[in-house]
């Protein structure tokens, strides 16, 4: 990142949590939507639902829905359930949500209706409404009952007609989750490390094949920690702040880096983390991390190598800013070093360089010498040094034997993404994923660029929203960007888990202490919606 952010205007929130686990439900499904097809001839489905209210401000909520599938396979899905009063659908993320009176249903989308057995997925949405907001207690998936004809019916009438919809708040989800299963998907899934992952098509996916989106947040700190005389980190990177993104859901942390801070180099300034102590204190922060379930995303932040040109963000030679495009210098020796380093574990991903603009550099004069710049590297139009093209950077991962999944982005400080899949570095491991940057000061920054621009790229290949913000204290853009990304299974890393004092001060900052409070209003906005989306 090279400019300041922002904030949002949350509604007052209260610690409303209140989650309903629905398994085996026989009574209470007349209100509900009929769907598609008839119960008879989707008769083998069997499901369990986990209605969860994240984030509750009294005239609106948000909603997260987990449907484990506990059957055969399911191509599609559609969930459909009924609110009692008069909860208004806003909006709605992970499916198609469409609302008539108080029927809701929500529909799959094409990168998430296929759910193996055991499964899960989690359509979330904003909805207004007014008095009580009892929860839902009935719900079906592909028109059948959840809880399936072979599934085993309740054991008390807790989950009975009479005492849902029309109970009163203070009754029902209270009261509710006392006859779900102990094992309900509505519980925080047990601790462990964060998924090994790898590339299937236009997908993230585990081990097991599961899809995987990575959400998240950038931690700012490492790639100028070394060259301003600053701690690594710029702050604490113990148990108690990866404790508190936990709170968050966070499940992905981006690390800036410093390639010259890794190496060692002798122009660094005095004073700093340098050579085998940074990267000792990389390994210990991405090790935590991983052991706590968050996946790790390396991104080269700052470069060596004296760039005056247009845009130019400081004259130094010395990694001290942002520049144009990595140096073959050094850049190819701290990603083999890199991979060399994190080979095998492959729950850490490879940001190969921040954010390229070899074309501003070039004046914008030409978009294929500039893209092939991105690509190939070598002498670049307006840019004085040797460049270490995106091929040269994956050539030299690849040679460590290393398998981790890979990210480079395009031009414009990445985001302009329109040739990407033109321009797209070889990768023999078939682990390549895209990486965008998205700000509301970007010339690509509405919906309409991002259907023509970024989406055919996300129909092939995974996206990364590796920094997504926006220089307001409000999560307006971020929201759309969210919403976008969701709907097209692109994963995003809000910018930045800092306490520099407010988004008033210096741009997109999520938190206020080490402790995770969020800033008013552009963290508080991007917490909800995290705590929607992840489990």
């Amino acid at each position: 990142m090279r400019h300041p952010f922002p904030s949002f205007r949350s509604p007052r929130t209260r610690a409303a949590s209140a989650v309903l686990a629905v398994s085996a439900i026989t009574a209470g499904a007349g209100a509900l939507l009929a769907l598609p097809g008839s119960a008879q001839a989707a008769g083998t489905t069997q499901c369990q639902v986990s209605y969860a209210v994240t984030n509750d401000w009294n005239s609106g909520f948000t909603t997260s829905v987990t449907i484990t599938n506990l059957g055969a396979p399911w191509s599609s899905w559609t969930l459909g359930y009924s609110y009692a009063g008069n909860q208004t659908l806003s909006s709605g993320w992970n499916g198609t949500w469409t609302q008539s009176g108080k029927n809701v249903t929500v529909a799959s989308l094409s990168w998430n209706g296929s759910v193996a057995t055991n499964g899960t997925v989690t359509p979330a949405a904003v909805f207004s409404y007014s008095g009580a907001n009892a929860a839902p207690t009935a719900f079906t998936v592909n028109g059948v009952l959840c809880g399936g004809p072979s599934s085993p019916p309740p054991t008390t009438p807790s989950t009975s007609p009479s005492t849902s919809p029309s109970t009163s708040p203070s009754t029902s989800p209270s009261t509710s989750p006392s006859t779900s299963p102990s094992t309900s998907p509505s519980s925080p899934p047990p601790p462990g490390p964060a998924p090994a992952l790898h590339v299937a098509g236009n997908h993230l996916v585990t081990a097991t094949g599961q899809n995987y989106r990575l959400l998240g947040v950038n931690r700012s700190g490492a790639e100028y920690a070394c060259v301003q005389g600053k701690t690594m980190w710029d702050g604490p990177a113990d148990q108690a702040t990866v404790t508190a993104m936990k709170a968050w859901h966070v499940h992905a942390v981006r690390l800036p880096l410093n390639e010259e801070c890794w190496l060692g180099n002798s122009d660094v300034p005095a004073g700093g983390t340098v050579g085998a102590a940074y990267q000792q204190a990389v390994k210990d922060y991405a090790n935590l991390l991983v052991a706590n379930g968050i996946n790790v995303i390396l991104d080269l932040h700052w470069t060596h190598g004296q760039y005056t040109g247009g845009s130019s963000a400081c004259s130094d030679v010395v990694a001290t800013c942002q520049k144009p495009m990595p140096d073959a210098q050094y850049a190819p020796t701290f990603w083999s070093q890199v991979a060399t380093a994190f080979k095998g574990n492959n729950a850490v991903v490879f940001d190969l360089f921040n954010e390229p603009y070899p074309d501003a550099a070039d004046g914008w004069a030409s978009p294929t010498q500039e893209w092939t710049c991105l690509r190939d590297g070598g002498t670049c139009v307006g840019i004085t040094y040797q460049v270490a093209g995106m091929q040269s950077l994956v050539d030299a991962v690849r040679a460590t034997g290393a398998t981790n999944v890979v990210m480079t982005g395009g031009l414009t400080w990445t985001n302009d993404m329109s040739q990407w899949l033109a321009y797209a570095p070889k990768d023999p491991t078939g682990n390549l994923m895209a990486s965008w940057h998205s700000y509301n000061f970007n010339a690509c920054s509405s919906t309409y660029c991002w259907d023509n621009k970024i989406a055919p790229v996300a129909a092939k290949v995974p996206v990364q929203a590796g920094e997504i913000g926006q220089n307001s204290c409000s999560h307006d853009y971020i929201d759309q960007v969210m919403a976008w990304a969701d709907t097209n299974g692109v994963g995003y890393s809000a910018w930045t888990w800092d306490p520099w004092g407010g988004c008033a001060s210096s741009g997109s900052i999520l938190v206020t202490d080490w402790n995770g409070t969020p800033t008013s209003t552009y963290g508080e906005g991007y917490k909800a919606h995290l705590l929607a989306q992840n489990p």
